[in-house]
């Protein structure tokens, strides 16, 4: 159990981060993601976005730090977990990824329920026994995002914008405690990407969770995010409100402006 306080739903202590001994990625990395609100991060390629959050749900294996996560009125530390326990401890988190992650011969639905799958045991699993209630949380779900009448389609008849928001709908379906997204919107044109922000800023208030997004598009972090992490070379150089960043933290964190051009 952590000694800090309950109102943050994430706290990352000192995260460390290397793929090769020596050549860390991310460089003691520390922050606190409140019980709500839309988190954007934003920095050059390369820099450490995404390995910060394969590092909270443990698709990767951070090298140090904490990642402390509120799960269930229960404070786990995610960097410590193994087995039985890392895999019940991320069934609570949400992941929505760059390139959906679909099986695209099943159907919307059946794509959505696989968010259920870390519910069930072996067997009911394996067997694709899904409860009842589940099916009816998933046409409510489905419903939600958008996508209520395309159900029974097959997952690769769909558009860009429509799988986002079936990867969206599996991850709710978790019902999670916290929602990360590893640029969701990098795929998709302008006014679908702002479709998909809108869509995870107001499921993050309707279910009172955290939504943690990696995202290169910084007037679309400026226009929705409740806070703006900025990212380079592996540190956190930036950590406040969109209205607070300016030019100065924004050549800070890319290099120069040419980089927004």
């Amino acid at each position: 159990m952590s000694p800090q306080a309950a109102s943050s739903a994430i706290e990352i202590n000192d995260l460390v981060k290397e793929y090769r001994a020596g050549q860390p990625i991310l460089k003691s990395i520390s922050l606190k993601l409140p019980a709500s609100g839309l988190t954007c991060v934003i920095g050059p390629s390369g820099t450490g976005k995404s390995t910060l959050l394969r590092c909270i749900n443990r698709l990767v294996d951070p090298t140090a730090g904490q990642i402390w996560v509120n799960i269930e009125g229960q404070r786990v530390d995610m960097a410590t977990l193994s087995g039985r326990e890392l895999r019940r401890a991320r069934r609570h988190i949400g992941m929505v990824f760059q390139e959906y992650n679909l099986v695209d011969r099943l159907s919307v639905m059946e794509n959505v329920l696989t968010g259920r799958l870390g519910y069930l045991s072996a067997w009911r699993a394996w067997r694709r026994k899904f409860d009842p209630q589940d099916v009816l949380s998933a046409q409510q779900i489905l419903g939600e995002v958008g996508l209520a009448e395309f159900a029974a389609r097959r997952a690769d008849a769909l558009s860009g914008g429509q799988r986002q928001r079936v990867g969206i709908a599996r991850a709710l379906m978790q019902r999670p405690a916290v929602l990360l997204a590893d640029e969701p919107t990098s795929s998709l044109d302008p006014k679908t990407s702002i479709e998909i922000i809108q869509l995870l800023r107001d499921q993050g208030i309707q279910r009172q969770i955290p939504v943690m997004v990696n995202i290169h598009d910084v007037e679309l972090a400026r226009s929705y995010a409740d806070r703006i992490i900025g990212m380079t070379g592996g540190h956190v150089v930036y950590d406040g409100a969109p209205e607070g960043l300016n030019e100065d933290h924004l050549t800070q964190i890319y290099g120069g402006k040419a980089w927004l051009e």
